[in-house]
């Protein structure tokens, strides 16, 4: 069997790559993590949160298993000469009967490889059949691809052999993890699955964070596509590029764009922001009417803006946000939620 030594010790470089690399991947992937979590759940459990931080491990894996290491030198593969492409499919014939166990080996673990992929698409993404095989196959296209161009183009030559085999071992990979998975919900029940898509007026500090993350993102977005337009608009009217960015009514398009996602969204809506919405939450505590509904999106809206610190907010006003942090950790509302 030492030919399955040397086959996974091959791969050492590629793992130890991969978990020095997941730190920081979960750290910056937390908020889209959090978020999904909630959207998908309505609420963050452990198991959960350590099957979502598993799978970038298990994705960092797959990207430095098929194409790490990396060229390097000044001659080799993908440097000063490329990998031909194998595009017959049943090329693994020959492989077999030219190698024998390693090939068989070779062959296993791609199916292998892609089985974590298709029960993560089962039971965290939730997907059926077809769109977990489908992603499957997009994911192991995408990385062949990747083989194919030498990293789209990075390196000038293919330093990875491009084959067809490695599309349908891994698709059937994906394919089995999906039915793996599927026998698992009876031993292993997702509740998650039987929740109901219940909205909380009582949230959380951490879902409240991640709320107002996603809504500020949008909030940039539009201000930034509104300001590009404007821009775009004035300079077709003749103006210039450096007089148009003085324009009064760019610095008050992040204004704006919050009020919209923080004011007249939430109003209309039930309290829910688009972030709120997302995660399963209102920022109405309680019901109101009339004047105190409105005091409460004053003092609310009013809180925000500080925290983003938009044009005409006082710097020191910028404090307000820790304060209402401060009363949070006493009394689990925020100041605006008594009113």
């Amino acid at each position: 069997m030492g030919f399955l030594a040397r086959f996974f010790s091959s791969y050492s470089e590629s793992f130890t790559a991969a978990m020095l690399a997941w730190p920081f991947a979960s750290f910056a992937l937390t908020l889209p993590i959090l978020a999904l979590l909630y959207h998908r759940d309505g609420r963050i459990r452990l198991l959960s949160a350590a099957g979502a931080y598993l799978s970038v491990l298990y994705l960092l894996g797959l990207v430095c298993f098929t194409l790490y290491p990396l060229p390097e030198g000044d001659s080799g593969p993908g440097i000063t000469y490329g990998l031909d492409p194998i595009w017959n499919p049943l090329h693994f014939v020959d492989d077999i009967a030219a190698d024998g166990m390693p090939a068989v080996a070779q062959l296993v673990a791609n199916v292998a490889l892609f089985v974590p992929f298709g029960f993560i698409a089962n039971r965290g993404l939730r997907l059926g059949m077809p769109a977990s095989v489908a992603l499957g196959f997009l994911a192991s296209l995408c990385i062949e691809i990747a083989q194919l161009t030498g990293l789209f183009g990075i390196y000038p030559y293919a330093y990875r052999t491009f084959e067809t085999t490695d599309l349908a071992t891994n698709t059937l990979g994906a394919l089995c993890g999906w039915m793996l998975a599927r026998a698992s919900l009876r031993v292993l029940p997702d509740s998650g699955r039987l929740a109901s898509a219940t909205v909380t007026s009582s949230p959380g500090i951490v879902r409240r964070s991640v709320a107002f993350c996603i809504d500020m993102t949008l909030a940039a977005i539009a201000s930034a596509i509104a300001g590009s337009g404007l821009l775009f608009l004035f300079y077709a009217l003749g103006g210039s590029l450096a007089s148009a960015a003085s324009l009064p009514a760019l610095a008050f398009l992040g204004t704006a764009a919050v009020l919209v996602v923080e004011v007249a969204v939430p109003w209309a809506h039930g309290g829910q922001t688009p972030g709120g919405a997302f995660v399963r939450m209102t920022c109405e505590t309680c019901e109101r009417q009339g004047a105190r509904r409105a005091a409460f999106y004053a003092v609310r809206t009013f809180v925000i803006l500080c925290a983003v610190g938009l044009p005409g907010i006082e710097p020191r006003l910028t404090l307000v946000p820790l304060v209402c942090l401060a009363f949070y950790l006493f009394k689990r509302q925020m100041p605006y939620d008594l009113i």
